[in-house]
């Protein structure tokens, strides 16, 4: 299964997110990504088998028992060049850039490939169809954007299923789940029959009109 492992900000923070993106300007050129999708990836891991899996939770769930619950929020906007654009997170960063250097620890040594870049926290909002848009004026008017503060509480294994949600955008599934223990045990909470589908745009309140593409 295609997969990653992320932190899903609370239903609030995303509502206060989907205000701020629903002013800013329409444009068929950028593929706005659905708020029920919203999540800050930790590691990337691309397609993971069974065994490999199996022995990928066993290390995500010692990773959660090392770290603490991590206070974050969302803020402002960037772009990476004219591909993405995505709100920065704010928050006990180097708290984070641990945490993602343990998820990614974790892969490496069940043998998944993961990237050696510095890791630089942000959720993407939108990625671009060509000919490419200037992202410059969308990350501007994000620039005023300050949500409010939240906690991370767990770690989240997440399956991405492409073209499989609505409008042909891509299915996440909550698969795993590890409470962030900070030197309590890390108690993995079951995902459900079949896992949490995070593809419904009713899984979570949306303040934007639909109609307009994005959230």
């Amino acid at each position: 299964m295609r997969s990653f492992v992320a932190l899903l900000p609370p239903p609030d923070a995303l509502d206060e997110l989907a205000e701020a993106v629903a002013a800013l300007p329409d444009e068929p050129r950028l593929r706005w990504t659905p708020p029920a999708q919203w999540h800050l990836t930790l590691a990337f891991l691309g397609e993971v088998d069974g065994p490999t899996r199996d022995r990928l939770v066993e290390r995500l769930a010692r990773a959660a028992r090392r770290h603490p619950p991590v206070e974050l929020a969302l803020a402002g906007g960037g772009r990476f060049g004219d591909r993405v654009l995505w709100t920065r997170v704010d928050g006990d960063r180097a708290a984070l850039r641990l945490l993602a250097g343990s998820v990614r620890a974790a892969a490496r040594k069940v043998g998944l490939p993961v990237e050696d870049r510095p890791y630089r926290p942000h959720l993407t909002l939108a990625r671009v169809r060509p000919p490419a848009p200037d992202l410059r004026p969308f990350a501007e008017a994000l620039a005023g954007f300050a949500g409010r503060p939240w906690t991370a509480t767990a770690l989240h294994l997440v399956r991405s299923d492409l073209g499989a949600g609505p409008g042909g955008t891509a299915r996440h599934e909550v698969v795993g789940t590890w409470e962030l223990a900070g030197g309590r045990r890390a108690q993995e909470r079951p995902a459900g029959a079949g896992g949490t589908s995070r593809s419904d745009p009713g899984s979570r309140p949306r303040s934007a009109d639909p109609g307009r593409g994005r959230p």
